[in-house]
């Protein structure tokens, strides 16, 4: 087993104060010995599946990954379709991935390798783990362990968790798109809302779908989560539009007149705007946390307007914590809440978000919507635990759930993986793009 990896990653004020780090991972228990960055990879030669001999030092001045694996070892069987994954998405940018086998069967080996589509180089020494020349010399005590070699000759990277070397090869080849952003102003329910929209290029009277985003608690439209799904999109052919919700960001309004149903309200006001845009075909919702509650509750209430649904780690917990009455660690009578309630930074939780949330319809209000849905959660999310956006998963019948192993509320470990699915969803819902 291996232990949560919680990391702050600000993408909403929530996670700052209820999700913060670093904790310690796994590789803080078993990478301890593991060769280290800056150190120059040892060379080695051993033979490959079909009796070749393979040398590190083929592949001298390119990005190598070494898997260190078994057929037999549970956690590298249940790594293994992740790490063909990045092999199928990275080798064609140039990364070599090599299969370290700690086999001693070769035949076990190799159907190992034909079960989980494995046509990466693999090589091994044939030996029981423990007397294997190269453990010992790559101070490998744990697998599944990968190891990442830069250009240069020496270790990038190494770690028993796939999702960092993932963000480490996602960081390392930036795609070079430059998405065109416009800045709108659009009337909310409690004052302007700032707005950003992003268009692809289009042909005279040429549509394209629409994805509108809904961010969390005390967040704003800015940041990674939602501007690297945008960027996919437009790069695809979908437009989008990012907004501060009233009382957050650039948006007019006080937080502590915000209430879910008045951020409801705002969503159905932005919905409305790019409604009347000649261009906008059909429309979609993304929400990440309490944004994740106002997406649902949306699509519940307009149907068939809305052609798929995005949750990330929705926080349906709010109303959980307005009838305990405890938010953000802050405790009240939630049959008699106060004015406000004193949060961070000088933000004031009002009595109608309070009063609003303790009897919120939001799974009721959500379950009206049936059409095509994704939710995500990690399950080392201690804001909201996963168990939440699973009740949504259970409520619309044919949605899709991907519940992220170690990953916590923002999706820190590696939010490039988190972006990719959401993107990979909307794209083929929207366009019938595999």
């Amino acid at each position: 087993m291996r232990k949560l990896f919680c990391v702050a990653f600000l993408l909403c004020a929530t996670m700052a104060n209820a999700q913060f780090g670093p904790e310690p991972d796994f590789d803080d228990k078993y990478a301890t010995e593991l060769i280290k960055p800056g150190a120059v990879a040892p060379d080695f030669k051993m033979k490959t599946l079909d009796g070749k001999t393979f040398k590190l030092s083929q592949l001298k001045g390119k990005t190598v990954v070494l898997d260190f694996w078994a057929s037999w070892c549970p956690d590298c069987r249940k790594d293994a379709p992740e790490v063909v994954r990045m092999y199928r998405e990275y080798a064609p940018q140039g990364v070599e991935f090599v299969g370290v086998s700690m086999d001693t069967d070769v035949e076990a080996w190799r159907k190992g390798c034909e079960q989980f589509g494995i046509t990466y180089t693999q090589v091994s020494e044939l030996k029981k783990f423990k007397e294997t020349d190269i453990a010992k010399t790559y101070g490998v005590k744990w697998i599944p362990s990968m190891v990442v070699i830069g250009k240069d000759g020496k270790v990038a990277l190494s770690t028993v968790l796939t999702y960092k070397v993932d963000k480490y090869l996602k960081e390392l080849r930036p795609t070079g798109y430059q998405p065109t952003r416009e800045r709108v102003t659009i009337d909310g329910d409690h004052g302007k809302l700032q707005a950003v929209i992003q268009k692809p290029v289009l042909k005279q009277g040429e549509q394209c779908p629409m994805v509108v985003f809904c961010h969390g608690f005390g967040g704003s439209k800015d940041g990674p989560l939602f501007e690297l799904v945008a960027d996919s999109l437009q790069k695809h052919g979908i437009a989008s539009i990012r907004f501060d919700f009233n009382g957050h960001g650039e948006s007019e309004g006080a937080f502590k007149d915000m209430t879910v149903p008045n951020e409801v309200n705002d969503a159905k006001k932005v919905i409305e705007y790019v409604r009347d845009m000649r261009y906008v075909s059909k429309i979609a919702l993304v929400g990440h946390s309490q944004g994740g509650v106002v997406a649902a509750m949306t699509a519940g209430d307009l149907g068939e307007d809305i052609s798929a649904v995005v949750l990330m780690a929705p926080a349906a917990v709010l109303r959980d914590d307005a009838i305990r009455g405890s938010t953000m660690g802050k405790t009240y009578n939630p049959l008699d809440p106060p004015e406000y309630v004193e949060l961070w930074g000088g933000n004031k939780l009002g009595r109608n978000y309070i009063k609003t949330a303790f009897s919120l319809p939001i799974y009721e209000t959500a379950s009206k919507y049936q059409g095509p849905a994704l939710i995500i959660h990690g399950n080392a999310d201690r804001v909201v635990p996963y168990t939440y956006g699973e009740r949504f998963h259970q409520q619309w019948q044919g949605s899709e759930y991907v519940l992220q192993e170690y990953f916590d509320h923002g999706f820190s470990q590696n939010v490039y993986r988190t972006t990719d699915i959401a993107s990979a969803f909307l794209i083929r819902t929207l366009k019938g793009v595999r």
